[in-house]
C-alpha cells in the first residue's frame, strides 16, 4: 500500500465517503473494534429515509462513560464502493445521540467487504469483481471530525 496525503499526519482516525442507499454520505468512521454498524439520528434523518420502516433493535449499546443507549431502530441499507464498484447490504443501528460521524462502519461491515484496513495508508482494501478495490482515507474529513468530537465532548 502506498500512502497517500499529508505528510506529518497525527494518527488520524479512518474516515471514508461512501455510497449509503444511494446517498454519498461523508464522515462515516471506520472502527474494527465496534461489534454493531451504526448510522447516527442526524444523517437519518438528512437522508429522508422515514419511508424505510425501522425494525425492532433488540439490543442496547454502552458509551464511552458507561451511559446505557437504546437505539431508534435497525435498518437495512446498501453500502456501495465506487473502484471498483461493490455493495453489500447492511443493518446499522439508528442511534438518536450527537455525534461528529455520521455513520460508523463496525466488524460487520468489514467482514462482508472481506476487508483490510490500514489506517496507516489510511486505505481499505477488499476484494472486488476484476481485482481489489480499494477506498481511500479522507485526512481533512478527518481532522474536522476530530475537531467537532472535542468540542461535542
Amino acid at each position: 500500500m502506498e500512502k497517500t496525503g499529508p505528510k506529518n499526519s497525527h494518527n488520524d482516525a479512518l474516515i471514508i465517503t461512501a455510497l449509503l442507499a444511494n446517498y454519498e454520505v461523508g464522515c462515516i468512521f471506520i472502527d474494527f473494534r465496534s461489534p454493531a454498524d451504526i448510522l447516527f439520528g442526524k444523517a437519518y434523518d438528512q437522508m429522508q429515509l422515514r419511508d424505510i420502516p425501522l425494525e425492532k433493535a433488540n439490543t442496547s449499546l454502552y458509551g464511552f462513560a458507561g451511559e446505557v443507549i437504546h437505539p431508534k431502530g435497525m435498518i437495512s441499507l446498501p453500502l456501495e464502493t465506487r473502484t471498483p464498484r461493490k455493495t453489500c447490504m447492511l443493518k446499522f443501528l439508528v442511534l438518536d445521540v450527537s455525534s461528529a460521524y455520521n455513520a460508523i462502519l463496525g466488524r460487520p461491515t468489514l467482514n462482508a467487504f472481506q476487508a483490510i484496513i490500514s489506517t496507516y495508508h489510511m486505505k481499505i482494501k477488499f476484494p472486488a469483481f476484476g481485482g481489489m478495490g480499494e477506498v481511500q482515507g479522507d485526512h481533512l474529513q478527518s481532522r474536522k471530525c476530530y475537531i467537532e468530537s472535542i468540542h461535542k465532548g
